[in-house]
């Protein structure tokens, strides 16, 4: 009789062990699925049977039971969190879990680029369906609330240049006002207390140096050649001089309503009486004419230490560099240089 005791809880062990063993292979075994780019909603409520058979049915778990009864093993299933889920392919039922346990929620993506006007943020914000904006106004019109900027620029009449060019996440249920808020906030977060001390030995304000980067940004292409930028700016401000910077000029038919958004700064663009008008009033344009990044921001407030005047596109290099100039005259040979190369580019067009 013992014999056969013995002989019956060796088989159960052996049986334990290997169910064990084939446990421990499914938990692990990757599976590949088709979803890895669609958004699995697990509700708020859902049993642990709920879940399990829903990712089965959607293909992410191959079989549901030994994921339901490791669940119930080590008692994971009160960890599991509702949410949106987007699970990898291929992924494991242990990496399932992992992310049942860690929560998801579905986020919608905002992307500002860098020297991007307020009226280009506002026409990307009407285009994200989550938002529920009517059109590029009613966004506008949210720009015009500058609570959140007050403690760095009193002066705003708008949140133009304080709208951070990064990449946002938000939930779905997120709302407009919030979106731009945390633009704003992301700029707070960049204006350090470093780059404030900064502006204030520079004798600058805060506005001041924002609208400096807002030309920054639109006149360079390469990040190495923004601080020598940013001294021609300072030397010509230095001088009395205009300034002289097309994209202000853009703002200003912008603001007009008069821009034609072809690409071509035409004449009745350049004699336009706007203080934007940097090639008919000297000094700064009063106020930023778009979203400045950190690189522009930086060399605003560190300009290289040059003697340059003038610059213009170097016809030799086809990444946007420039040549800098200290006199008229040689800028002058760099202006003819260039249109002689569009002349010559265009006739063997």
């Amino acid at each position: 009789m013992k014999r056969w005791l013995l002989i019956f809880l060796s088989l159960i062990v052996l049986a334990a062990g290997g169910f064990a063993l084939w446990l421990r292979h499914e938990l692990h075994q990757s599976v590949a699925h088709a979803k890895a780019n669609d958004y699995i909603e697990i509700p708020r409520g859902s049993t642990p049977d709920a879940i399990a058979t829903k990712l089965l049915n959607e293909g992410i778990l191959r079989q549901k039971w030994p994921f339901l009864f490791y669940l119930k093993l080590t008692r994971s299933g009160r960890l599991i969190r509702a949410g949106d889920y987007r699970f990898p392919s291929p992924i494991t039922p242990l990496g399932v879990l992992r992310k049942l346990e860690e929560g998801e929620q579905r986020l919608s993506r905002l992307t500002i680029v860098e020297g991007w006007t307020r009226w280009d943020i506002a026409a990307s914000l009407a285009h994200v369906e989550e938002l529920h904006l009517p059109d590029d106004n009613a966004a506008l019109e949210l720009m015009d609330d500058t609570a959140d900027i007050q403690d760095i620029d009193p002066a705003a009449k708008n949140l133009e240049g304080y709208l951070f060019p990064a990449t946002y996440s938000f939930p779905l249920d997120t709302k407009a006002p919030a979106v731009i808020a945390g633009m704003v906030k992301r700029f707070h977060q960049e204006w350090t207390p470093e780059r404030a001390d900064r502006a204030r030995e520079l004798n600058m304000t805060p506005r001041q140096i924002v609208i400096l980067a807002s030309l920054i940004e639109t006149e360079a292409k390469l990040k190495e050649e923004r601080p020598m930028i940013a001294s021609v700016i300072y030397n010509r401000l230095k001088h009395g001089t205009a300034l002289g910077i097309d994209s202000t000029i853009v703002y200003a038919s912008k603001l007009a309503g008069k821009w034609r958004d072809d690409g071509r700064v035409y004449l009745s663009d350049v004699n336009r009486r706007s203080p934007y008008n940097t090639r008919i009033y000297v000094g700064l344009p009063p106020g930023p004419v778009g979203s400045p990044g950190e690189s522009s921001i930086d060399a605003a407030l560190h300009p290289a230490t040059t003697d340059y005047l003038y610059y213009v596109r170097d016809p030799s290099r086809d990444d946007g560099a420039h040549n800098f100039y200290s006199n008229s005259r040689d800028f002058e040979k760099g202006v003819q240089a260039l249109r002689e190369w569009e002349r010559s580019r265009n006739s063997g067009n």
